[in-house]
């Protein structure tokens, strides 16, 4: 639960593959250094996760990437991205966090698994295709859709990966996938995402996308410098400010790039 509150476990129509996370505070927790001085691990010892969605949304430098890849490494996925069975490096990223986690899971096995993260896809990607070059078994690409993601554009790869790629009765963990999608083609990622969650699926996201945080059945985890705590959707720092600027955009470029 939230440090200081008293937040019981929340109760689902159906049982979720990632139900809850507890932080040690164990061995080698040095709270002024980082990462263990980030607002995503200040101001709380337990969370849980929601069945459907979990959001992390916070300023840059909060942490909610930092905190995400934790989550992900805890879980055996590679830092980098990817499913469970990839295991490669470009260059030794990944903070320690993951190992002040400790993770409640169900026994129920998830069938699918998978870890995107927008900055380092193109890692991914260039993975698949050294992988493919070898003659064992059919191409890994052929799951993604069949052609090449690096012939994709970014958003084209996300869309192949999600569409094609993600196959229900999973747990996906993603990394802002705003970054490479259109307003519009978010708009899509949330209906796809709810065909998969009607499929079993549960998905973990970080993002400072209003869109994307727009899925009404979920829990939403805000990053501020008072720590993390869960916050409606509506009260949002991300959502308010978004929607001023567009009620009142004039106002604001006055503001942002008047004249004194």
């Amino acid at each position: 639960m939230l440090r200081g509150d008293r937040v019981s476990k929340p109760v689902h129509e159906f049982e979720t593959y990632l139900h809850s996370m507890e932080l040690l505070r164990g061995e080698g927790w040095v709270g002024d250094a980082y990462p263990f001085n980030l607002s995503a691990v200040r101001g709380w010892d337990r969370l849980f996760f929601h069945p459907k969605v979990t959001y992390f949304v916070g300023e840059n430098g909060s942490g909610k990437s930092t905190l995400i890849e934790a989550i992900a490494v805890a879980l055996g996925f590679n830092a980098e991205g990817g499913s469970r069975n990839f295991n490669f490096a470009t260059h030794a990223s990944h903070s320690s966090l993951h190992n002040q986690l400790r993770l409640a899971r169900s026994p129920r096995r998830r069938r699918d698994g998978y870890f995107l993260r927008a900055e380092s896809f193109f890692n991914v990607a260039t993975e698949i295709h050294r992988l493919d070059e070898e003659p064992d078994g059919p191409p890994i690409i052929n799951s993604y859709g069949g052609r090449s993601l690096h012939a994709m554009s970014h958003g084209q790869s996300f869309m192949a990966l999600l569409e094609n790629r993600f196959g229900g009765d999973g747990l996906y963990i993603l990394d802002e996938p705003e970054a490479a999608l259109s307003p519009n083609r978010q708009m899509g990622f949330l209906a796809r995402m709810h065909e998969l969650i009607g499929q079993r699926s549960q998905f973990i996201i970080a993002t400072h996308s209003p869109i994307i945080l727009a899925y009404p059945d979920a829990t939403i985890y805000e990053l501020s410098d008072n720590g993390l705590s869960e916050t409606a959707y509506e009260d949002l720092e991300h959502v308010q400010v978004t929607k001023n600027f567009l009620n009142r955009r004039e106002i604001f470029l006055e503001a942002l790039l008047g004249d004194d």
